[in-house]
């Protein structure tokens, strides 16, 4: 019998789906990526297509397994991770999506979201799910497509369609779809939707019937850890279990090994996610904060944690180098932020869709701030990389502030996290020193890990612990008196974007 020797993770996210195979220390061995295309029919609206998805998943698949020279008899399970709150609404009998997945940046569920808070305001839902009423999450992206496709509704109300994230997709799609596919999320997916009671882990029929999304639709909801099902018989990983699921913030924090209560990460990608685990206790936050699961392994007792969403830190580079051509690549932008001492007093919110933590305010925009004739490139650029920092720090704050506990350090992950100048402000700005680890895959690496843990190839957390391994950190250098009329300014800038969308330019 052919020796189980990796751990596969496939990683749909934001702008593109990898497949990355791990060996048993949690090394890279190789990877397929392909990147899918951003779909923006309108301002505020962001599309992906659910089946180009769903092919470059099964391409990328090919690409890792061909790079490393494995085929499926040596790969020991099948672990998952995606962009959460990417809804995507398909015909169960056809694999057909009814419409493009609306993603989690997507602003047009707006008016969806204040008719449903109505007079108790945004925090309606909040003690079940844990979730203000915001745009970000899935539910309300539902809601727009039954109530805007033709047709939607009346074959959902039929059990005809399903809804997942993009985890649920991938895995329907990979254990044969119309064919017999298994329809099921984890606890940490299921959380991101607004739909779920955080603390009995299970669909909530009154938020359901609010939002009037037919719970037939709805996946089922597993642990982040178990056999889920096995790879389809036309696939390259026909009979591999697939077992592991997690959302990409909470598998990033699962790659971290921040098992221990009061442990944080942030990744920086897209946006920026910073969690704190807060043990088996979900806590309420009184800091604009949203209270999500963490991880679930198998039969084991769940785990929660708080988490600061920020909306925009790398789209943020690629909107100076997409829109405004300021740099030509993303790396540039440390170079042209270094040829200045300091931002000379310009501050960029990036409030593209709205504010997320600690402040929701999707009726925010983005803003800069600060600038006089003495300001050139290379201050916007240092401004735009100290937003991520900025915003960081702000959620740092809301966290010490809820959980009663300060944090010692800061797990860092993320294609930014190579940018040494920005890791170094972060340090400053934060007061904590900040540390990455020697595989900055974390994400994808926390799914294979949920995955093998699952089959026996990995004995718990403590094989996580024992394999993680620090690469750099970076210590404050700072004075706290610099640090706070930083912070000072940032806030101020802050507030210049607030109640920028009247109702008449929605």
């Amino acid at each position: 019998m052919t020796e189980k020797k990796y751990i596969l993770s496939i990683d749909q996210g934001t702008t593109s789906s990898r497949a990355i195979l791990f060996n048993h220390s949690g090394e890279i061995v190789s990877v397929g990526q392909l990147e899918h295309e951003q779909i923006f029919p309108k301002a505020g609206w962001v599309e992906h297509c659910p089946i180009e998805i769903r092919d470059n998943v099964r391409e990328v698949i090919g690409q890792a397994l061909s790079k490393a020279d494995v085929n499926r008899h040596e790969i020991a399970a099948v672990g998952v991770t995606n962009q959460r709150e990417t809804a995507v609404v398909w015909d169960k009998n056809t694999g057909e999506p009814v419409y493009n997945a609306i993603v989690w940046q997507d602003t047009r569920t707006d008016m969806i979201v204040r008719e449903l808070a109505g007079n108790e305001g945004p925090d309606k839902y909040k003690e079940i799910c844990g979730l203000p009423l915001a745009t970000y999450f899935s539910g309300p992206k539902i809601k727009w497509i039954l109530d805007n496709v033709e047709g939607a509704r009346e074959k959902a109300e039929a059990g005809d369609l399903l809804f997942g994230n993009t985890d649920t997709w991938v895995i329907w799609n990979l254990t044969g779809g119309p064919e017999g596919g298994v329809h099921v999320t984890d606890v940490t997916n299921a959380s991101r939707t607004m739909l779920m009671d955080v603390r009995k882990l299970e669909w909530d029929a009154n938020i359901c019937a609010d939002m009037g999304i037919p719970m037939s639709m709805l996946p089922e909801i597993k642990s982040s850890s178990e056999v889920y099902g096995y790879g389809a018989k036309n696939s390259l990983i026909i009979d591999t279990p697939i077992s592991g699921d997690l959302g990409d913030q909470q598998a990033a924090t699962f790659g971290q090994a921040c098992f221990e209560k009061g442990m944080a990460k942030n990744t920086y990608g897209t946006g920026c996610f910073m969690l704190i685990n807060t043990g088996h206790e979900a806590v309420t936050s009184e800091n604009g904060l949203l209270t999500t699961l963490c991880y679930k392994i198998g039969e084991q007792e769940a785990v929660y944690a708080l988490e600061g969403s920020i909306a925009v830190t790398g789209s943020l580079v690629q909107w100076i180098r997409d829109q405004l051509g300021l740099i030509s690549s993303a790396p540039e932008i440390e170079t042209l932020a270094s040829s200045v001492e300091d931002n000379g007093g310009v501050y960029v919110v990036p409030a593209f869709s709205g504010l997320f933590a600690p402040y929701w305010k999707d009726d925010a925009r983005g803003a800069i701030v600060g600038l006089t004739r003495y300001n050139n490139r290379g201050h916007i650029a240092r401004a735009v990389l100290e937003a991520t920092a900025f915003q960081t720090a702000e959620v740092l704050e809301a966290m010490n502030a809820d959980s009663g506990v300060d944090l010692a350090e800061l797990r860092v992950d993320g294609g930014m996290t190579a940018n040494s100048a920005l890791m170094q402000f972060q340090a400053d700005i934060l007061g904590v020193p900040v540390v990455k680890p020697k595989v900055a895959e974390t994400t994808a690496l926390g799914a294979a890990y949920a995955a093998g843990i699952a089959v026996g190839f990995w004995d718990g957390e403590q094989d996580v612990i024992n394999n993680w391994q620090e690469d750099q950190r970076w210590e404050p250098k700072m004075e706290a008196s610099e640090r706070d009329r930083q912070m000072r300014l940032w806030k101020k800038a802050v507030t210049r974007t607030f109640d920028w969308v009247d109702d008449d330019v929605r």
